[in-house]
This record gives C-alpha cells, sequence and structure tokens, in this order.
C-alpha cells in the first residue's frame, strides 16, 4: 500500500530540495544592501498608518466571513448542482432551505451596513446600530 505513495514522496522531496537549493543560491550570489526604505514595512502600497494594535471595526470581519460562508455555499452547491437529476426532491428543499438561510444572512449585513465602504459613514460601531 504505502509503496503507491512513492512517486508522491519523492515529488515532495525533490520539490523542498530545489526550493532549499535556489533560495540558498539566491542568498550567496544575490546582492544583499539593506536600507531604511527596503526594511520599512509594506501594506498594499500604502505607508502603514497607526499601529498594528489598533483596533479595527467589527465590519471587516463580518465582510470576511461572508467570504468564507459564500465559498462554502459554492463547495456545497457545486456537487449538488451536478448530481441534481439524480438526488431526487428532498435534496432539493434542502438546498433550498440552505440558499434561504444563507440569503437572509445577507440581508442582515445589508441592512447592519456592513457592505456600505464610504469613510464617512464606516463607523466602529456598525453593529449596534
Amino acid at each position: 500500500m504505502i509503496e503507491q505513495y512513492f512517486p508522491i514522496f519523492v515529488l515532495l522531496g525533490v520539490a523542498m530540495a530545489l526550493a532549499i537549493l535556489l533560495m540558498t543560491l539566491s542568498r550567496i550570489l544575490g546582492p544583499f544592501r539593506p536600507n531604511s526604505t527596503k526594511l520599512k514595512p509594506y501594506e498594499s502600497g500604502m505607508d502603514p498608518v497607526g499601529q498594528a494594535k489598533d483596533r479595527y471595526s467589527i465590519a471587516f470581519y463580518l465582510v470576511a466571513m461572508e467570504f468564507i460562508i459564500f465559498d462554502l455555499e459554492v463547495v456545497f452547491l457545486y456537487p449538488w448542482a451536478v448530481r441534481f437529476t439524480e438526488l431526487g426532491t428532498g435534496t432539493f428543499f434542502a438546498m433550498i432551505i440552505f440558499i434561504a438561510i444563507l440569503f437572509t444572512g445577507l440581508i442582515y449585513t445589508i441592512k447592519k451596513g456592513t457592505l456600505d465602504w464610504d469613510l464617512k459613514k464606516v463607523k466602529y460601531n456598525t453593529i449596534t446600530k
């Protein structure tokens, strides 16, 4: 049984050895001239503002959770859609309920204003409207 995984282990070993070799060669052969500009933190092309410990609005976390939830929705919907005709009406109604619950959550976050990113309207207490 384990011999079936041998090619995967060989590929993993070759990939790791190649990565280590290339990083070592880059460090040895490449120039290393640090300066204050190169060592400064880089955040999406903008200079960092404030401290890393500053609090963020709960709206950022709600939007991140929504992205995760809707990605999971696709993970569930795609296989169901592929075998839709074989599964019957029970799974159809289960999927309708699943989509309705997610849609209700989306409406809730829209009503709370977490998807409105106008800087004049974004507040730290977005969730307590």
